[in-house]
């Protein structure tokens, strides 16, 4: 060991398993579901409970591939990392464009959740309004570098958790409150044959996927876990658990307060209207409760597009001399960040929420297919020892999210397919052929 290396300053590993834990249950918030309960009602004719269930198996298998892959790779923490590693740099650069959709559609569906929900709280003020308030404030607030702290996050998911326990106790006393003699009541939101499909079903699985995204910032801690060669995997396999079986809990309870047979005064906001049905003054608290938890993402997601679209302008990806700005006084991508503002303003007009998420599950599930057959050739394919648990993962994950993605609706398909053709079509442009090397630099979430 050099001097240089003894005398500098080094991450303590601190962070035990769950420090792990609570991290990504943080990140990826305990009212994960609530926003998107109106789409999922919709596209799976009330089934979000068996929907939220397969889509935990699917991240499950590509938690555990994940981890195995950050043991590898724990300082990139990215799923174009491990494809272009283990697979070909083209098959990575394919992954890494599929996640700038994701990185530029987050802060979209966010501005409208937003002002959908903002507009039940001040219905003098338009939807359109609102959407450009939103996108206006995100914009603003992040071209001044402004970051929320550890704490914030962390008070935030305090308050969320208190919040979900209310709703909890309001809607067991509000089903036990009111008689119901029919005998398949409790289990109708996991199974009602009167409106299954298999096609609806999947359907709504693919866009359930949208509760668990983030669950790989986990890795990004790897140099600050104790013992992450073990910890670092299962606090991510843990924490896809503990999100799946919360947010199942909370969208059965919504689906026995209000059946899928009836609509719901606005499918954005559907959540918000089942809590206030077992308690009036909850649809302000989980209203604005959603509204703060949408509001912190959507801040976050448009910086951590920019960040995106700096690391591909400085690696040449993108034309350098615009994307690869920093502003010298607040030390942001500038450009980057009025860029991704007014895609977000433009699309909140042309986009509903439930096809955005369909939009950012797309390029989501194209990585998640990617880290799952890069850990199947790492560690079955070129193995020595062929382990059957080291095949079953990540075939299982690759299969699950394959069903999936090809369950995303054709306007979605259409659209993503379209995105990722121009991509691919500017990649060979570039490099030639995929001839010369092109890189992608996402940012830790």
């Amino acid at each position: 060991m050099t001097n240089e290396a003894a005398g500098a300053p080094r991450l303590r590993r601190t962070l035990r398993l769950w420090d792990l834990i609570l991290y990504g249950v943080i990140v990826l918030q305990p009212v994960a579901p609530m926003s998107a309960f109106g789409a999922l009602s919709d596209r799976g004719r009330g089934h979000v409970v068996t929907a939220i269930l397969i889509a935990m198996v699917a991240m499950l298998s590509t938690a555990i591939s994940y981890g195995r892959m950050a043991r590898v790779y724990p300082s990139a923490g990215s799923a174009f990392t491990y494809v272009a590693q283990e697979i070909h740099p083209s098959a990575g650069y394919i992954t890494g464009w599929s996640m700038v959709m994701d990185y530029i559609v987050n802060p979209l569906i966010c501005t409208i959740w937003c002002a959908g929900q903002a507009h039940q709280f001040a219905p003098g003020i338009p939807i359109w309004g609102w959407k450009i308030f939103f996108a206006v404030v995100f914009t603003l607030l992040n071209l001044q570098g402004i970051k929320t702290s550890a704490r914030v996050n962390a008070a935030m998911a305090a308050a969320m958790s208190v919040v979900v326990v209310v709703v909890f106790v309001m809607a067991g006393r509000y089903i036990f409150g009111h008689p119901h003699s029919e005998p398949g009541f409790f289990t109708r939101p996991f199974y009602d044959p009167e409106t299954f499909t298999v096609s609806g079903l999947f359907g709504c699985t693919s866009l359930a996927v949208l509760t668990y995204i983030g669950f790989d910032a986990i890795s990004t801690l790897s140099e600050e876990a104790e013992n992450p060669k073990r910890n670092v995997m299962l606090a991510t396999v843990m924490t896809c658990l503990v999100i799946g079986i919360l947010s199942a809990t909370e969208v059965y309870v919504a689906q026995l307060v209000w059946p899928a047979s009836r609509p719901f005064p606005d499918q954005d906001t559907a959540y918000v209207y089942a809590a206030a049905l077992t308690w009036a003054p909850l649809f302000k608290i989980v209203g604005l409760t959603l509204l703060v938890a949408n509001f912190g993402s959507g801040l976050g997601a448009q910086i951590g597009a920019a960040r995106l679209l700096y690391g591909m302008g400085r690696s040449n990806a993108l034309p350098k001399s615009f994307f690869a700005k920093v502003d010298a006084k607040h030390h942001v991508p500038r450009n980057n960040v009025i860029f991704i503002g007014v895609i977000v303003l433009a699309g909140s007009f042309f986009l509903t929420y439930g096809r955005g998420i369909e939009l950012l599950n797309f390029g989501a599930l194209i990585a998640f297919m990617g880290v799952n057959a890069a850990a199947f050739m790492r560690y079955y394919a070129r193995a020595s020892d062929k382990k059957l648990w080291n095949l079953i993962p990540p075939v299982l994950g690759f299969v699950i999210c394959l069903a999936l993605w090809l369950n995303l609706s054709r306007p979605a398909q259409v659209v993503g397919g379209i995105w990722m053709v121009a991509g691919t079509l500017f990649g060979a442009w570039k490099t030639r052929g995929f001839r010369e090397p092109l890189s992608f630099e996402v940012p830790a979430e």
